[in-house]
């Protein structure tokens, strides 16, 4: 039995993308609200709603809205796999500029230091490393279904 019908998600018949597709797309969702939620705790690099301040964190916000309309346009058979691999493409490349590239606006030190104790700082950058990994593998999992015309 492969992976993909192991996996218990009940999908209308007539989407062409995988139990294993969407399971691509649910983790790094939660990963992405981790670290908002991540954000907020630790209190640096925090803007609207939740401060008066317009910064990235606020435009990053606009993912869930985004995430959730693609969902509907898959379901409804109205994207595919190119989709989503061009879709978690940007994300991964938005996420790796903002926090590990060389002009980065929250660089490590901004989510590891403000934490008193090292390990949850080590955990809040893992969380962001994890982010970015799903993100990538997505992207890459759906170039694979698109160039194997399963999309």
């Amino acid at each position: 039995m492969e992976l993909e019908e192991r996996i218990p998600i009940d999908l209308p018949d007539h989407t062409k993308l995988t139990p294993l597709f969407y399971l691509f797309v649910a983790i790094p969702t939660v990963l992405g609200l981790a670290h908002h939620v991540d954000h907020v705790v630790r209190g640096n690099h925090v803007g609207w709603p939740l401060t008066a301040q317009v910064n990235p964190f606020t435009y990053s916000l606009a993912i869930y809205p985004l995430l959730g309309i693609s969902l509907y346009l898959s379901l409804t058979d109205r994207v595919d796999a190119r989709y989503w691999a061009g879709f978690f493409a940007f994300s991964a490349g938005m996420l790796a500029y903002f926090h590990v590239s060389p002009w980065a606006v929250e660089p490590p030190q901004d989510v590891m230091v403000p934490y008193e104790n090292p390990l949850l700082g080590y955990l809040a950058f893992g969380i962001v490393l994890a982010l970015i990994a799903s993100v990538c593998l997505g992207s890459v999992y759906g170039a694979l279904l698109w160039y194997r015309g399963d999309s």
